[in-house]
């Protein structure tokens, strides 16, 4: 698994959090319960079991429950005031939901020591539990909601205050007396140097882990965090800013197949070198739908050679291509020059070839073995050694993207995989360009009894049947992120009673599937018999629509805001540095901050 499938399967974290009067239920039990099980286990004298349950209960609710319930809708308003993002009222209330659990274990547990040890610890387990919470509203506040660190200390002061707050007047009207041994403000001052402490050694954190993305590539760490949330969470495309201040302008290629009746152009089969990445909808992460969906004819968008490296900073880039591909359509030459498909292969590599007019396409696969992109210049090698082997203008390279498992790696230059793609490639016997009989038929489904949670993205399946002198070809594209590995061989199999002759299964390798459970997401997880079942279809469908098309070729150069070589892999590895350091570092300043804040407390 790529690099980046690894970081964007971080989203398997992010979950739909329960509605605001779920969160609010949940305050209202666990701070009825809390106050009941503290007097229950600190019993006092003259009162009955009930009495003690529905008196501290309400002790309970008073203090940690109306407090929280005021802090969720406090917390979303001054978020919301301040420009902040991802704050909405559920996500408000279940972080005061969150906080206020801290302060109740806390009290618990208090409880318990003072019970066994014969002492009060009441109130100092309330300043404790509030720093907690403030230290946790905080990390979350600044992490997720970009206001800043000095206004998410305010909104995270919000909870604490109003729980000591409320405890202060509930003792006072409850004659508990805890209030007149220390007072209010020795209170107060506890809470504030104990929540300085937290703050200090959470800015420190911070600081340091962010140093390396800001000075390596000019984006903070929390920027990225926000707005990647606010993408998984609302769809926002603010994640692609900044991407576009880290971007690097590349020079890379589309490659298609253009196949026209005498109405018109009848399909098109591109390839750009270009990655549909990095995840969701940003960037260039569901471009086989949009690039697709700009022509009005049937466009099978497949997935050139090309990493993460060649993700489109934004979905504007993807008009480029558009344009690119336009400029092309209008210099195209057509023919009826075809050849049959053939397939070769050299140890893992396999490649199955056809020629069309001046050029020939080539699809790529190391199935049964698992595989995952190939590189550009990988592919751009692969291009120059098959266009000097047959001497033609065009070598549309596909990586069919279909047999993939976790282990599966990119197909980098130095790679023993690499030759034999090459050596594959030098096994192709050319052809006499001749006249030739070329049919066409096109059908596309999307396949609506499955969803992203199958690995099926927007266009579905597209399926193209090209007969060249009675043989019949079916060019299979599903919308996914890669195919499970053996899938491919048990749909050839599936369909071998069809009338077709050759199948190639082939993905997009889409990442808008990519937000969900897995940081890769391919098809063929489950649902394999439905999947099959819509395959069928579509080549039944497509070769009733056959009809007679003359085809021609083209490549194009285009100038790309991509992520770029460099940086790519600088984001993953300081991405990458950052989690392996904060492993360390988190929990050993956590300690620190707990035993410093204990000792202020306690002692």
């Amino acid at each position: 698994m790529s690099s980046m499938s690894s970081v964007a399967g971080l989203s398997k974290y992010i979950t739909t959090l329960p509605k605001t009067k779920i969160s609010i239920v949940n305050i209202i039990i666990i701070s009825f319960l809390t106050g009941s099980v503290y007097f229950l286990i600190n019993p006092m004298d003259g009162m009955g079991i009930l009495e003690k349950i529905i008196y501290g209960g309400t002790f309970g609710f008073c203090i940690f429950g109306l407090s929280s319930i005021m802090s969720g809708g406090m917390n979303q308003h001054g978020v919301s005031t301040l420009h902040g993002i991802n704050l909405k009222t559920k996500h408000s209330m279940f972080l005061s939901f969150i906080s206020m659990i801290a302060v109740c274990a806390i009290v618990i547990i208090g409880g318990i020591v003072s019970t066994i040890f014969n002492m009060d610890l009441l109130l100092n387990s309330i300043i404790f539990g509030c720093i907690l919470s403030f230290a946790f509203n905080i990390t979350v506040l600044w992490s997720t909601s970009s206001i800043g660190f000095s206004k998410s200390v305010i909104i995270g002061a919000i909870q604490p205050i109003l729980i000591l707050t409320m405890f202060v007047i509930v003792s006072f009207f409850s004659n508990l007396g805890v209030t007149t041994e220390l007072g209010v403000f020795s209170l107060f001052l506890k809470a504030l140097i104990g929540s300085i402490i937290f703050a200090l050694f959470i800015y420190s954190f911070i600081t340091v882990v962010e140093s390396p993305m800001k000075k390596n590539l000019g984006i903070g760490v929390l920027d990225l965090l926000s707005l990647f949330i606010a993408h998984m969470n609302e769809g926002s495309s603010s994640l692609e800013g900044l991407f576009e201040n880290m971007g690097e302008s590349v020079e890379t290629l589309v490659t298609f197949v253009s196949f026209k009746t005498k109405k018109g152009i009848k399909a098109l089969f591109i390839s750009p070198c270009v990655h549909p990445g990095p995840l969701g909808d940003i960037g260039g992460s569901n471009m086989p739908t949009i690039l697709a969906d700009k022509f009005d004819n049937f466009t099978m968008v497949a997935h050139g050679p090309s990493t993460h490296d060649l993700n489109p900073v934004s979905t504007k880039e993807i008009d480029k291509i558009e344009s690119a591909i336009r400029e092309s359509l209008d210099t195209v030459e057509y023919s009826s020059i075809a050849s049959k498909f053939t397939r070769y292969n050299d140890k893992k590599a396999n490649v199955g070839v056809q020629f069309f007019n001046e050029g020939m396409v080539v699809l790529s696969t190391f199935a049964p073995y698992g595989s995952d992109d190939i590189e550009f210049s990988v592919g751009l090698t692969m291009m120059a050694e098959s266009q000097k082997i047959c001497n033609v203008k065009d070598s549309v390279i596909v990586d069919c993207h279909n047999s993939f498992s976790e282990e599966s790696g990119q197909v980098l230059p130095g790679n023993p995989e690499v030759f034999e793609c090459i050596d594959a490639i030098n096994k192709i016997e050319c052809p006499p360009k001749e006249e030739s009989t070329i049919k066409v038929g096109c059908c596309e489904d999307l396949m609506d009894t499955l969803d992203k949670t199958s690995g099926v993205g927007d266009s579905g399946i597209k399926t193209m049947i090209v007969e060249v002198n009675s043989q019949r070809t079916a060019y299979v594209l599903f919308d996914s992120n890669n195919m499970e590995i053996g899938f491919r061989k048990e749909i050839a199999e599936a369909v071998s009673d069809l009338e077709i002759d050759e199948i190639e299964v082939m993905t997009t390798d889409t990442h808008s599937v990519n937000t969900l459970s897995r940081g890769y997401n391919p098809i063929g997880i489950e649902k394999r018999p439905e999947i099959i079942e819509y395959i069928r279809k579509t080549i039944k469908i497509a070769i009733d629509d056959l009809e007679e098309v003359e085809v021609g070729t083209a490549t194009k150069r285009m100038n790309l805001i991509t992520f770029g070589p460099n940086n790519s892999t600088e984001l993953i590895s300081t991405i990458s540095s950052i989690v392996a350091v904060s492993k360390i570092v988190a929990p050993v300043l956590f300690i620190v901050a707990i035993l410093i804040t204990i000792m202020w407390i306690f002692y």
